[in-house]
């Protein structure tokens, strides 16, 4: 398979979720505004999903990819078959076993991550109530993740990226039809969850059955393949961890915030996890396995050149997606989410804090390339020892920046320390001699500079006035940004053809 092929494949199913994800944001916001209720539902929403990201998305899958893709190669398709289903009935066991155990433990889990609601009795009951509700989507969601890699690993990319559609649909549904029908009606915002992860694990069946890869119960910890999973997961959970517990400490810290702060914080995330998603999800995952079959064949050039390609086409579409967020912030919040209860005002501190995530959005998905460089090779010590400086260096600067900006302030720590993960990691690879840039790098960087100007002035030219945005009718909002993106496109792209950029420029084989 080409891999720009399986890259657009996977970014275009992203880009579906992603849609569908603005108009589930959409509709939460008109039906719920940013108060008390949407901070408790997404401090115990963020719960779960924590777990989902530590265990299933990011250390189990950093830890059982490369192994899958090194018994694919070198090993009969019967012990491949073996090791799935040894992993997958430990997986599972140990899911059930969280899944209680966040559920019985749920008051102390929003005493430690969100202890500023205790100080308001109902709005901690509440959050106490949904995280019951939402635990168990670690459950199926993890399950839908260990799917995932093995499609992956079988460069059966579309399925994995098209399931969080499925999530968001469930989202939208409850919504729009269910939320009535619950005291509060923020309940239903929970119940969609656990549907919605009950969705994404059915889809992953037929297509499992169809490789011959749907695992069966036969837990043996003893196999040596178990084994390494696990001896590969301690640091990467420690590694992914980091990550996730700055998260964590930023919703303490806007616990304490006026209220609104969390989803100030949440509804910037969205749109900066947009461009995250599309890019940075789909290259990591399009890179991990032709990575690890580069590593398990001792191919140390295509290695370097496939992240080097990886590399270009980060800075070639993050660059302007970047200053796209920047440029655009209201004009983009305006449309997307204010309405209903969604105030101009809930609007503008939204703003602030975009502003601040844009900052490190290029940080954000070269991490995504540059850490499969390690992961692919079995090694996971390096990005968790960069990490764990990250996560020192984030604190400090929360401490800093959280008085005078407030909720802006966490949001720009979390950029700043991804732009100092990246520089770390990418450090590391050329001082292991993994990575070796390519030719023609500064004659690229400066022809993306060039094309970048002529976006800029394309974006603030036809966007227009900011306060203007806050009075638009909505479908007068939708129209306009419509035009002022597909503008700021062609100014981009045309500027890059002209420079010399084509597309065939950018194509590269799987590795076998």
């Amino acid at each position: 398979m080409n891999l720009l092929r399986a890259l657009v494949t996977v970014s275009g199913m992203t880009l579906i979720s992603r849609i569908l994800g603005f108009v589930r944001d959409f509709v939460i916001a008109r039906a719920f505004g940013a108060g008390l209720a949407t901070d408790a539902f997404f401090v115990a929403f963020r719960l779960p999903n924590l777990l989902r990201r530590m265990f299933a998305e990011g250390a189990f899958s950093q830890a059982f990819v490369p192994l899958l893709s090194e018994y694919r190669n070198c090993r009969t398709h019967e012990e491949v078959r073996a090791l799935a289903d040894r992993v997958a009935s430990l997986l599972a066991l140990a899911l059930v076993a969280a899944t209680a155990l966040g559920v019985a433990a749920a008051p102390l889990l929003i005493y430690v991550s969100a202890p500023g609601f205790s100080a308001d009795a109902d709005k901690f009951e509440l959050t106490v109530r949904l995280t019951r509700i939402t635990f168990p989507y670690i459950l199926f969601i993890s399950l839908a993740s260990l799917g995932a890699g093995i499609l992956n690993t079988w460069s059966r990319f579309a399925v994995p990226a098209f399931t969080p559609v499925l999530l968001n649909v469930s989202f939208i549904l409850m919504a729009l039809f269910a939320a009535p029908y619950f005291d509060p009606p923020v309940l239903a915002l929970a119940w969609a969850v656990v549907l919605g992860g009950v969705l994404q694990l059915a889809l992953q069946v037929p297509f499992l059955q169809r490789i011959g890869m749907l695992p069966r119960f036969a837990l043996d910890v003893r196999d040596p393949g178990v084994r390494r999973v696990l001896q590969l997961m301690m640091p990467a959970l420690l590694g992914v961890s980091v990550g996730q517990i700055s998260l964590l400490i930023n919703t303490i810290f806007a616990s304490f915030l006026p209220h609104g702060s969390v989803s100030w914080l949440y509804y910037a995330d969205r749109l900066m996890e947009f461009p995250a998603g599309m890019l940075g999800v789909a290259l990591g995952t399009v890179l991990l396995p032709s990575l690890s079959r580069h590593h398990a064949e001792r191919d140390a050039r295509a290695f370097s050149e496939l992240l080097d390609w990886g590399l270009r086409l980060t800075l070639l579409l993050t660059a302007p997606a970047a200053l796209a967020l920047a440029l655009l912030a209201v004009p983009l919040i305006a449309t997307l989410f204010q309405h209903g209860a969604f105030s101009a005002a809930d609007a503008i501190q939204t703003r602030s804090a975009l502003l601040a995530y844009s900052v490190g959005l290029i940080g954000l998905i070269l991490v995504k390339v540059l850490a499969p460089g390690f992961y692919a090779r079995q090694d996971i010590r390096t990005p968790v020892r960069i990490a764990l400086v990250t996560l020192a260096l984030t604190q400090v600067m929360n401490l800093a920046f959280i008085v005078p900006l407030r909720h802006a302030g966490l949001a720009l720590a979390i950029s700043l320390a991804s732009l100092i993960n990246a520089g770390l990691l990418y450090r590391g690879l050329r001082r292991a001699e993994v990575f070796v840039p390519g030719p023609g790098w500064p004659r690229f960087a400066a022809r993306i500079l060039v094309a970048l100007a002529a976006l800029a002035a394309a974006l603030w030219f036809a966007a227009g006035s900011d306060r203007a945005w806050l009075g638009y009718a909505a479908g007068e909002k939708v129209a306009r940004l419509t035009l002022v993106v597909a503008a700021g496109a062609a100014a981009y792209f045309c500027t890059l053809w002209v420079l010399g950029f084509r597309a065939r420029d950018f194509r590269r084989p799987a590795a076998p």
